[in-house]
């Protein structure tokens, strides 16, 4: 058969005719992009002969990284004495991961993942912020972040009067309320899915003002974005997914002390103790 016999079926949008209401057929966005481990770049072995801080620094962090198991003691070192060239190598290997926490205030605090998860840098900055301590910490989530429920706090949305264009705010403060003062530690997290209720922008809103804003800023970078923002009654977070083109897709709020998300697990762990040594192995062995 000649190739211009053959029949071609067109398929796709634009290929079929429009439906007599009116309606078209609309397609689903794809992730464009998903973050995948990628070894750090750093210098040859040669070059790095005299780095001895560097060195340590990265041996400390092996060695907790085999100490520390989820739920334990995190493992925190100060790494602000080392020279800029000590801790320039200390940044190639540690680079830079998907989750970075901020917390604002009178202490201003900048945390960011490295590659490997489970280890973070941690830099406590002055007015101008410059930083004062670097530190480096192997844990789930740095220190900072986790915020405990706290009871009394909670207690004054109890007299909260809404106004009057807000319907369905009011049983969701008593919720939160309710799992506050009855939270335990080594509780899961109580999830509020605000997405799947029937909140109006002014509900939204009004729990917002009530709820006010805590000094916990989290963002979770994958196929799209996870923002998670503590309350300003310790214990309480707006937890928000967006997809890869921006749109907000899932708003909760999580009664807990940090929100999983925000965390690494054990099996994360494990994986970065394998990479980390896998990492170092080769590089200082040269070193003699």
């Amino acid at each position: 058969m000649d190739i211009d016999n053959i029949p071609v079926t067109v398929t796709g949008p634009g290929s079929q005719p429009h439906e007599a209401d009116g309606t078209r057929l609309e397609f689903i966005s794809l992730p464009q992009e998903m973050g995948s481990y990628r070894a750090p770049d750093i210098p040859e072995p040669e070059q790095v002969q005299h780095l001895g801080g560097a060195r340590a620094t990265t041996e400390w962090i092996r060695r907790a990284l085999e100490r520390y198991r989820v739920g334990g003691e995190p493992q925190v070192a100060d790494i602000s004495a080392l020279d800029a060239e000590n801790r320039e190598l200390v940044n190639q290997i540690l680079g830079e991961g998907e989750v970075s926490l901020r917390f604002g205030g009178p202490l201003q605090v900048r945390m960011q993942e490295s590659v490997l998860a489970g280890i973070w840098r941690t830099f406590y900055l002055d007015a101008n912020g410059a930083i004062m301590h670097d530190l480096i910490e192997v844990c789930d989530v740095p220190v900072l972040a986790r915020r405990r429920p706290d009871p009394e706090c909670v207690a004054a949305i109890a007299g909260v009067t809404p106004p009057a264009d807000v319907m369905n705010a009011m049983p969701i403060l008593s919720e939160i309320q309710d799992h506050v003062q009855s939270w335990q530690a080594g509780d899961l997290a109580h999830v509020i899915n605000l997405t799947l209720l029937p909140l109006s922008e002014d509900d939204i809103r009004f729990l917002g003002d009530v709820l006010g804003k805590g000094p916990v800023d989290t963002l979770s970078r994958g196929y799209g974005d996870c923002q998670i923002t503590s309350a300003a009654c310790p214990g309480v977070w707006w937890v928000r997914y967006t997809n890869s083109m921006g749109t907000l897709i899932l708003n909760t709020l999580e009664i807990t002390d940090i929100p999983l998300v925000a965390c690494a697990a054990q099996e994360d762990l494990d994986d970065s103790r394998q990479r980390f040594r896998e990492l170092l192995e080769p590089y200082w062995k040269e070193l003699g």
